[in-house]
């Protein structure tokens, strides 16, 4: 099947597998505007869609800061028990009717204790709601699986607070860790402590490097800290002159590195120019182990079906490419051998057979 023959009905019905998107970057525009008005919280627009056009907007400003700034609102609303539950809940049963099988929700609970919730009691809040989502789309005939990320913000001074809760909660749905936040100016080896306690502990991790910051940001991450994974990484190619790989770049190849490459998200940062010249397309073809994610869906106004119809359409993506990110994506899951095998064999492999 190829590209021109993949329209967008098909690829929705695709099995997906998504790793890199954040929680309190999801949230339904309507949900975000019930939330608010709840708790009294004025937002820049009360309507839907005009509050989904204005998160878009504000966030294609071409600077990673400015659109971290767009989560005030979403986070606003996610301060209390209730609106944790209630998001939760509807993160599954979005991605469940994109046709994903298989997802990590990341957020740093550090971020929502405004309203007087405990870490623990956020981390609670967020996990039932999870497994009310999934137990709603399994009845649907539409089964998703879900593991937490919990993420430690890198500007601050609890990510070892944080890497302590992903210990402490692996064994109820969390799966592992990350640092978030503003990538230039703080490097991941300063919270070196946290990371060597994950691997003490054997939690694996992923450190959001190679975005706002280059090389310096993926060595130190994969090389000093340990990091498992490479949230975004679009900046590996300045190891890669005409083809050849530098050090760098071949270590992240050759040892099968996941890269969680954001495509729509990059480009509103200005970490990439377009979607035809985005790397994930000439990484995937020097056969990196690159994966497809959305980052932030309300932000960024994508779904995994729109990754992959912009793939498809601007950068002339296969259905095989398709599966093929998507298997890099299940086989880079921080879940056990046995779980990951099953879906790929299961569903996934069988989901794009029928495609094909």
């Amino acid at each position: 099947m190829t590209a021109t023959r993949v329209d967008t009905d098909a690829i929705r019905r695709l099995p997906k597998a998504v790793l890199h998107d954040h929680l309190d970057g999801g949230l339904r525009p309507a949900t975000v505007v019930e939330l608010a008005a709840a708790v009294g919280h004025t937002l820049p627009a009360t309507d839907p869609d005009e509050l989904a056009a204005w998160y878009f907007e504000a966030a294609n400003s071409g600077d990673l800061v400015r659109y971290i700034a767009t989560f005030e609102h979403t986070l606003a609303v996610i301060q209390n028990r209730e609106g944790l539950l209630r998001v939760a809940e509807e993160y599954v049963l979005d991605l469940a009717a994109d046709g994903v099988v298989y997802a990590e929700v990341r957020y740093a609970p550090e971020l929502n204790t405004r309203g007087g919730l405990s870490l623990s009691e956020v981390v609670e809040a967020v996990q039932e709601g999870l497994a009310a989502g999934m137990a709603k789309a399994a009845a649907a005939g539409t089964p998703v699986r879900v593991g937490t990320l919990l993420c430690g913000m890198r500007m601050f001074d609890r990510v070892r607070e944080a890497a302590d809760l992903a210990v402490a909660y692996r064994d109820a749905g969390v799966v592992g860790f990350d640092i978030a936040g503003a990538e230039d100016g703080f490097p991941p080896a300063d919270h070196l402590d946290a990371f060597e306690h994950l691997r003490r502990e054997s939690v694996p991790f992923t450190i959001h490097a190679g975005e706002a910051h280059g090389l310096p940001s993926i060595h130190q991450a994969l090389q000093v800290c340990g990091a498992q994974r490479i949230g975004h990484g679009v900046r590996i190619t300045e190891d890669i002159v005409d083809g050849k790989l530098g050090r760098l770049a071949g270590w992240v190849r050759d040892r099968r590195i996941p890269l969680e490459m954001c495509p729509t998200s990059n480009l509103q940062t200005g970490a990439a120019a377009s979607i035809a010249e985005h790397p994930i397309t000439a990484l995937k073809d020097l056969g990196f182990r690159v994966t497809l994610n959305t980052d932030n869906r309300l932000v960024s106004g994508t779904t995994m079906t729109r990754e992959m119809s912009l793939l498809v359409e601007e950068a002339g993506w296969t259905v095989e490419d398709l599966r093929t990110v998507t298997v890099n994506a299940v086989k880079s899951a921080f879940i056990p051998f046995d779980e990951r095998r099953a879906l790929i064999e299961d569903v996934v492999l069988p989901g794009y057979a029928a495609a094909l």
